[in-house]
């Protein structure tokens, strides 16, 4: 197939026509799913409407409040200080269209300096972690868990002496990869592993998706306390031990799944 034969199909159109003419083809996930994951707002909100109990930890979100396109940026300091938000905040843009920018975030240390972003953005209160993220990637029913580097934590002494807000990169794909490294085991100790099975088998479900990565980080201190930060369709898989294997072997099964359906009874 050359680029000439190449169409872009809306989700709807892929949903109400294009799977219905050509049932033979292996999805690997409907367009209108991964839609979701589009926008940080809604990304999280499965998660939010998770019960994990009795799974060895405890699952959040850190407190999180959105801007929108129509906000004044002036208006954001009163925005934070009316729903009580702690700082710091990370700010991150609202829409995540796959462009590096939209994976960009910014640390900001007190309220006004606020305004000097731009919306639509959420806010998210900054939850200290021992400047440590586990990235857990989502192929099928396969669970990797790599651990990154991340943003330091940040002390009551440094916030009340540091004021504005700093732009960074996107942390956990640029960080070098921190599984060989010798750290805290109090930090770099892996989430439970019935606790992610849980994790990645709900949002399978609530997502209709089977091609994702959680960023997840532990709450300093705590042995089992975990906030997801952000969830990312498709991710690099390439940093994924093991990637290849991963990735035939879903695919076979998927395949294989496919043709068995079609096979009479």
């Amino acid at each position: 197939m050359n680029h000439d034969q190449i169409v872009e199909i809306s989700p709807q159109v892929f949903k109400q026509d294009y799977r219905q003419k050509h049932p033979e083809v292996a999805v690997l996930d409907p367009p209108d799913a991964i839609e979701h994951l589009h926008n940080r707002q809604s990304m999280l909100q499965d998660v939010v409407d998770l019960n994990l109990s009795d799974c060895h930890g405890k699952i959040g979100i850190p407190r999180q409040l959105v801007i929108t396109k129509e906000k004044d940026p002036s208006t954001i300091p009163y925005e934070v200080a009316k729903a009580e938000m702690k700082l710091p905040l990370v700010a991150k843009p609202l829409v995540v269209d796959g462009s590096a920018k939209s994976h960009e975030l910014f640390l900001a240390y007190d309220e006004f300096s606020l305004s000097e972003l731009e919306p639509p953005l959420v806010l998210q209160e900054f939850v200290n972690h021992g400047g440590l993220l586990f990235k857990i990637y989502i192929v099928g029913e396969t669970i990797k868990v790599v651990k990154r580097f991340s943003l330091p934590n940040i002390s009551k002494l440094e916030l009340s002496k540091v004021a504005g807000v700093f732009r960074f990169p996107r942390v956990s794909c640029a960080a070098a990869s921190a599984d060989d490294t010798d750290l805290d085991p109090n930090v770099a100790e892996h989430p439970p592993r019935p606790l992610l099975e849980r994790l990645a088998s709900e949002l399978r479900h609530r997502l209709g998706l089977r091609m994702f990565n959680i960023d997840m980080i532990r709450e300093y201190g705590t042995k089992d306390v975990f906030y997801v930060i952000d969830i990312n369709y498709f991710p690099g898989y390439g940093k994924m031990p093991g990637y290849e294997h991963v990735f035939t072997d879903f695919l076979l099964s998927l395949v294989q799944n496919k043709c068995n359906k079609r096979l009479p009874t």
